[in-house]
């Protein structure tokens, strides 16, 4: 599958989405804290910059050394910390439930972004 205009366009209505699902778990209830969460999102690519030369094949190939082994489980831990956060924060009572399924439901979103673009590219030589 080739990186058409219609996949980017796809793409970018998800991601859109998923952001904004995160700014409304947030402002729908009046209560910021569910925005840690927005850290995560930011901090899951990083071991994919520094370890994988930007590309996502590393997480998908069985090959590669302790380096590569390193990035699979930090994007693993950061990714696992989106969810636990919006868990974390609603047993101590800081959030409400309905932000905390509206964090699930935009990480969701996310992930399946992430999947998506990773299938596109796979095929492509960058």
């Amino acid at each position: 599958m080739a990186m058409t205009v219609e996949v980017l366009a796809g793409l970018a209505c998800m991601f859109s989405t998923s952001v904004l699902l995160q700014i409304l778990a947030c402002a729908l209830y009046n209560n910021w804290w569910p925005m840690l969460a927005a850290l995560m999102y930011i901090i899951v690519p990083m071991p994919c910059l520094f370890f994988g030369d930007g590309s996502t094949r590393f997480l998908s190939s069985g090959e590669g050394g302790a380096w590569m082994k390193a990035a699979k489980f930090l994007t693993g831990m950061s990714a696992m910390g989106s969810l636990a956060i919006p868990a974390i924060l609603r047993h101590a009572g800081l959030i409400e439930t309905g932000a905390m399924f509206i964090e699930f439901t935009s990480f969701f979103i996310l992930v399946c972004t992430v999947l998506c673009f990773h299938r596109a590219t796979l095929d492509e030589e960058w």
